[in-house]
């Protein structure tokens, strides 16, 4: 009898780890280029009246520090009244579009999936929740213990379902495609490459992929699986269909004459066609901090390309103010390996070798941010002067932009604080468990920020008709 219990359990343990496998993104049955988690097409003769202003937000990774940072922003645009008089609104209903890494992607995906109702469960249902606790609970359950000896089953399995029951309610993305705006925008990092993967249904396409089926809970696992702490998230790449064709401008970004005009397309098309497959393959997901940690990279490429959400909106006359808004958490805890003779251990090589760059690719990204806008600006000034002294002279006027628009960059950060605050926030650790009081904080400093800023200051104005400091009717200047 004992031996035959022995066998019996021995059955059902291998039982577990045989069928112990993550859950499989779906194929896609129907190629359609306009359906699933994208952004609502555009009407070239139809102007959608919530495109006028443009107003897109990112959240940066950093754990539950950026969850808390994110959160406390959205409550500041929420409380933000812009308009005159009986038409003023919230500025949070202004917010077109949301991107998000990490600890910021729980944040951009709750609020994408719930509208206001954030405000009312997010702090209970994660900010003032121990995640780690929870997941380590999980991993020493007996039944998981086996599931995870599985080569096909790991911890940021379990993490994904543990964020899936507890906080997204089971939701998919098909959620995220029925309530358009916000677009939602999660990112993740491409292992085999390290090109910035983005959780749209233009992104699943070369993948034959059904992205409305997907959990959120899994993008959101993916985007904060953080090398060597958690694995990857992976998806199978499969086979296109007949009606899937590659569009124009991934196959002109890729053509020999297009490729030293503009480097940074031509490898954003190339990591996009490697995905393609005729006979199926795997591409595995690591924390989207990797290549973006502050989430701007998505929608400055809306901006810049073609085939963006945003250009073409620009191009049509339909937007007339652009706005972007980063919360960036990021953290500047004080540096002691230059305190030491002794060499950096192993652990402190892999965590600066994983976190240094990313840092640098923030102020990269940043930088970025702000000449482009800067760049727009003084062009469109340049153009209206030459046009006027051409006038003056009666020639014709010279070709410029076809639309002029108005821009906004807002960047809120903790370097903005007073000491010590400012070193207070800069020391907060990444985790997914930080004391109720910290979250507090966290929450309220992201309003702090927003009142301090002038360019935000300087926007309000704008928006609500108030007489501008600065820059003239018809003059360049940043939020004016």
């Amino acid at each position: 009898m004992r031996g035959a219990a022995r066998l019996l359990a021995l059955a059902v343990v291998g039982a577990l780890v045989g069928c112990a496998h993550y859950p499989l993104n779906a194929p896609l049955a129907h190629y359609a280029p306009d359906a699933g988690h994208r952004f609502p097409a555009m009407v070239i003769d139809r102007p959608d009246p919530a495109d006028e202003l443009f107003v897109c937000v990112s959240f940066s990774g950093g754990g539950t520090r950026a969850a808390a940072f994110s959160y406390g922003a959205l409550l500041k645009l929420r409380d933000t009244r812009i308009g005159r008089d009986a038409a003023a609104k919230s500025l949070l209903d202004e917010v077109d579009c949301v991107a998000g890494i990490s600890g910021g992607a729980f944040t951009a995906a709750y609020y994408g999936l719930f509208g206001r109702a954030i405000f009312d469960e997010f702090y209970d249902a994660f900010l003032v929740r121990n995640i780690e606790r929870e997941l380590a609970l999980r991993v020493a359950n007996p039944v998981n213990l086996i599931r995870l000896a599985s080569p096909y089953f790991s911890r940021i399995d379990l993490a994904a379902e543990l964020y899936g029951e507890t906080v997204f309610k089971g939701q998919t993305f098909a959620g995220l495609a029925g309530r358009p705006r916000p677009f939602v925008i999660l990112h993740a990092t491409n292992m085999a490459n390290g090109a910035r993967f983005e959780f749209t249904q233009d992104e699943f396409d070369f993948l034959r992929s059904d992205l409305t089926l997907f959990p959120v809970a899994r993008a959101v696992a993916a985007s904060s699986a953080f090398p060597g702490l958690l694995s990857p998230v992976s998806l199978h790449s499969f086979p296109p269909p007949p009606e899937f064709s590659v569009p124009p401008d991934v196959k002109n970004a890729v053509a020999v004459a297009n490729r030293d005009a503009n480097r940074a397309r031509y490898y954003w098309a190339r990591h996009r066609l490697d995905s393609l497959t005729t006979a199926g393959k795997w591409v595995h997901l690591l924390d989207g901090g990797l290549s973006d940690n502050i989430g701007l990279r998505s929608i400055l490429a809306a901006f810049d390309r073609a085939s963006g959400f945003i250009r073409p909106r620009i191009n049509a006359g339909h937007i007339k103010r652009l706005v972007v808004i980063s919360v960036n958490a990021r953290t500047d805890p004080p540096e002691h390996l230059s305190q030491r003779e002794r060499s950096p251990g192993l652990i402190d090589v892999f965590m600066k070798t994983a976190t240094v760059s990313m840092e640098n690719l923030s102020f990269d990204t940043l930088d970025y941010a702000v000449s482009r806008q800067t760049e727009r600006e003084q062009a469109q000034t340049n153009i209206r002067a030459c046009n006027q002294s051409l006038a003056q002279c009666g020639a014709p006027p010279r070709p410029g932009f076809a639309r002029e628009i108005r821009t906004c960059f807002v960047e809120i950060d903790f370097e903005a604080l007073p000491s010590p605050d400012r070193e207070w926030f800069l020391n907060l650790p990444t985790t997914f468990a930080l004391p109720e009081p910290t979250v507090r904080r966290l929450i309220e400093v992201a309003g702090t920020l927003l009142d301090g800023s002038a360019d935000f200051q300087k926007l309000l104005r704008a928006l609500r008709g108030e007489p501008t400091r600065g820059a003239g009717v018809g003059e360049a200047g940043n939020c004016s």
